[in-house]
């Protein structure tokens, strides 16, 4: 009978993550950079056939191993190259995570807290939307999990060492093969901290440690192994110096204050954050392994946090290895609120009601930017030329959008105020009401958004993508023109010239894409060009052959 309801509780939750995960994956188009990056990668590899090396432009791009570009090369062959090919495997994904986390809480504190981890996750603003998306991290960061939660058990248990030992290994190389060393350091650097807490002592072997190398190296290297026997060792070379690149110096356009993703994680997943916080106000662990397991995950949250923290580099989803222990906290100030354990005071309620709030002021007002665009335009607030060309686009808004914020203020304040007096039943509302409010934010306002940043220069790539002309930007970074103009192999060698498109001897038609605060200075320097048309802060223009 147990098991039976071990498998029907399986069944329900992954019929949650289709119900969630899989709808409108292909609403609206790849955002630059990262989603048409990888998307574009995979376009790449099926339309030159190789498959072996990680392209952009049809030139060797090292910035990135292969895992995550082939699972999407293998959705496109299904679905077709779209959106939801690009996204189809991080709805899969999502819905292996919350498979994971409910049979990881349930062999933690039991069904209970399996369930309760679930609805942490997936009711969380920032985990949800990743499930949602084409970039690579969900799954990078569910196969670091999974080798620590198998590290974990290979240390704890002593049932199913060997397995726990090889499967921990085994993971973490399929993490290197997604990403890169990275999560080899995430991973060494918490067992380090692991074993400062335990004194260094632990049960092991030198048997256990070969097995443990032999199988991480043979699968994190496997993919590096095939390109040193291609001839390709310039490659490995190249990655190894953008993954410490990346860590000394503050990538173009992704720097950030030194709390960065302090605010991220608290704003980017609420509710489970402010749950998570009171964790740490009140420890009940009963077991040993209770105890050793919160350990390895509150060890993981803060370096994770502490590592992305000294980074120069600031991307939103660099901190995203953290939602795994945040929601486990937050799981666990749950459980000790519902079990009677921790009274939950006025300063939870406080932070509660104080976020969402701050969350739905801005879902109600978004809809009526086109309403008051004019105004602070006017008031010549906006001094930027390319973003008071963005705001000359129309998102189609009919005002109803807003009452995605209204909902989410009345419904989730209503379960805040009442929270003494049915606990259970508010936690499940707060959640439920985030959870419906991501839901509705990526399906009616996300599209909506998408018409101020980058849909006008996308239609354009679309538009022209049948043409025998190349296209190409001016002045900022793009993947967009390789993945909507649906760019071929080139020919001609002197594309990988910029100055070629634009003052070289051009065999066809260029057209070229740049910003409007730029549109002076380029005419300018390269009166060859003839401006197609400006739209919503971009400007097209071509030039002919002669």
């Amino acid at each position: 009978m147990r098991k039976l309801k071990d498998h029907k509780d399986s069944f329900y939750i992954f019929l949650l993550g289709v119900a969630l995960f899989m709808p409108f994956l292909g609403g609206v188009h790849l955002f630059d950079w990262d989603e048409i990056n990888f998307a574009e990668s995979a376009r790449e590899m099926i339309v030159s056939g190789n498959y072996l090396s990680v392209q952009i432009n049809y030139l060797p791009f090292w910035e990135k191993p292969p895992l995550f570009i082939w699972m999407q090369v293998l959705s496109m062959k299904i679905f077709g190259i779209n959106e939801f090919a690009a996204r189809f495997p991080n709805a899969v994904c999502g819905i292996v995570t919350l498979l994971v986390l409910f049979h990881t809480g349930k062999k933690f504190r039991g069904n209970k807290f399996g369930w309760i981890w679930v609805m942490s996750y997936v009711g969380s603003i920032l985990p949800f939307l990743y499930f949602k998306s084409g970039i690579i991290d969900p799954w990078f960061n569910l196969f670091i999990f999974l080798g620590i939660i198998h590290f974990v058990y290979y240390l704890l248990i002593q049932e199913s060492r060997l397995r726990n030992l090889i499967l921990s290994a085994l993971y973490l190389g399929l993490a290197v093969l997604t990403k890169g060393p990275v999560a080899l350091l995430i991973f060494s650097l918490s067992f380090a901290v692991y074993l400062f807490f335990v004194r260094f002592k632990i049960k092991t072997s030198f048997r256990d440690v070969l097995i443990f190398a032999a199988i991480l190296g043979f699968t994190a290297g496997f993919w590096f192994i095939l390109q040193i026997l291609s001839g390709n060792l310039g490659i490995i070379r190249d990655f190894i110096i953008y993954q410490i690149r990346l860590f000394k110096t503050e990538d173009a356009g992704h720097g950030g204050f030194l709390l960065y993703h302090f605010v991220v994680l608290f704003l980017g997943v609420f509710p489970a954050s402010v749950f998570a916080v009171f964790a740490f106000f009140k420890k009940t662990d009963k077991s040993d392994y209770e105890k050793s397991f919160s350990l390895w995950m509150q060890i993981l949250f803060f370096t994770v946090l502490i590592l992305f923290t000294i980074v120069n580099t600031k991307i939103v989803h660099y901190s995203s290895m953290c939602y795994f222990p945040l929601t486990f906290m937050a799981s666990l100030a749950i459980w000790r609120i519902l079990s009677g354990e921790m009274h939950a005071g006025r300063l939870l309620r406080i932070m509660l009601g104080t976020v969402t709030v701050a969350i739905g002021a801005v879902l109600i007002i978004i809809p009526f930017i086109d309403r008051f665009k004019d105004y602070l335009i006017a008031k010549g607030w906006i001094k930027d030329e390319f973003a008071l060309g963005n705001l000359q686009a129309s998102g189609n808004w009919t005002g109803f959008e807003s009452l995605v914020g209204v909902f989410f203020v009345v419904v989730s304040l209503w379960f805040t105020i009442n929270f003494a007096k049915n606990p259970s039943r508010s936690i499940k509302g707060i959640f439920a009401s985030s959870l419906i409010m991501v839901f509705l934010t990526m399906s009616l306002i996300a599209p909506r958004v998408e018409a101020y940043s980058q849909r006008a220069a996308i239609e354009f790539y679309r538009s022209v993508a049948g043409e025998d002309a190349y296209i190409t930007t001016l002045g900022f970074k793009s993947y967009a023109h390789l993945y909507y103009g649906e760019v071929n192999p080139p020919k001609n060698p002197s594309v990988y010239e910029k100055a070629w498109f634009l003052t070289g001897e051009i065999d066809k038609k260029v057209y070229v894409v740049f910003k409007i605060s730029r549109k002076n200075r380029y005419l300018k320097e390269y009166p060859d060009l003839e401006i197609v048309y400006e739209k919503n802060g971009f400007v097209f223009a071509k030039r002919l052959p002669e």
